[in-house]
């Protein structure tokens, strides 16, 4: 038997195309892990005044950021996909998307009939949050394939170490008043419930700083970004904390995204678009971002290790 390996990233439009764009977000906002709304409230919703007015808006933005080879977010992950592989020539290692193609399920079943007995299933989300873990979860029972679930890897010291590295390889390019680490927000209501997410957030933070000690800590500020819809969400927003930066006087930030590990739409066009614009209008001078991990070869050799290790906990307990 094989070990197996499951890599699984959010997804992609088919295309940036209205219509596909569409689709897509019809699928993401109708799981109620994402939108906890009773179905009969969101629906309407969602078809009539959503998706119509959101749709077409989205795509101009996946428009600007897609490439030759595809969407960033999908083209990225199966570059890391393939190095991860390469670090695991014995491994049969996957990639799945939680909405769009490749299916979770589908990709499960099929390692399943190629030999792999109960693969790791690897979400590339470093903290747990229930609006992006708990759909994979669900996708992944469907299958009615045993697996084994990392639940996260904020904590691993791979992940934290190039996250580390690549930071300060950013910071010494420039004097910074401030380094922002921006992550998704999700609602207050889910942390309130008992989601761990804002917890492991901090502890990101706290521990990417603990391997910076010429760092600056009065420099480092904690915030989220992509907030969507009315409710309130985990604070402080990224975009009124880089307003407030400039109030300050601080007007050069460095910005890393650590629950991004891949590119997508939420690094490539709302904060080096649409944040790096709202900044220099407000009076900000230099809005730089940290790059993404992608396919960096020391995060591609965190997340080989992590599988390892998982597989062999399995092993040793049963």
């Amino acid at each position: 038997m094989r070990p197996g390996l499951l890599l699984v990233n959010l997804g992609s439009p088919a295309s940036p195309r209205t219509a596909d764009v569409k689709s897509y977000l019809r699928e993401f906002l109708s799981d109620q892990n994402v939108v906890e709304m009773p179905r009969a409230v969101w629906q309407p919703l969602l078809r009539g005044i959503i998706l119509p007015t959101r749709s077409w808006r989205s795509a101009t933005f996946y428009r600007d950021i897609w490439t030759a080879a595809g969407s960033p977010l999908t083209v990225n992950s199966e570059r890391l996909r393939d190095r991860v592989q390469a670090l695991l020539p014995d491994w049969d290692v996957r990639l799945a998307m939680t909405y769009g193609e490749p299916h979770i399920a589908t990709t499960l079943k099929a390692m399943a009939k190629a030999g792999c007995e109960r693969p790791v299933l690897l979400p590339l989300f470093p903290q747990f949050t229930q609006s992006t873990d708990q759909g994979i979860i669900d996708q992944a029972d469907s299958a009615n394939v045993p697996y084994t679930l990392v639940h996260h890897f904020y904590d691993h010291p791979g992940y934290q170490r190039a996250l580390a590295a690549k930071l300060w390889a950013s910071y010494q390019q420039h004097d910074y008043d401030a380094v922002i680490f921006s992550y998704h927000s999700i609602p207050t209501a889910m942390v309130r419930h008992g989601d761990p997410y804002q917890r492991e957030c901090e502890a990101t933070t706290k521990a990417v700083c603990a391997l910076l000690p010429d760092l600056p800590t009065d420099k480092v500020v904690t915030a989220y970004q992509s907030k969507f819809g009315p409710m309130p969400w985990l604070k402080p927003y990224l975009r009124n904390e880089l307003l407030q930066l400039v109030e300050l006087g601080k007007r050069n930030v460095l910005v890393i995204t650590p629950s991004f590990v891949c590119d997508c739409l939420e690094t490539l066009e709302e904060d080096n678009v649409q944040n790096y614009q709202a900044f220099r209008a407000s009076g900000g001078d230099r809005f730089e971002l940290v790059p993404c991990l992608n396919a960096d070869p020391d995060f591609a050799a965190s997340l080989a290790e992590l599988a390892t290790q998982t597989r062999e906990k399995v092993g040793t307990h049963g």
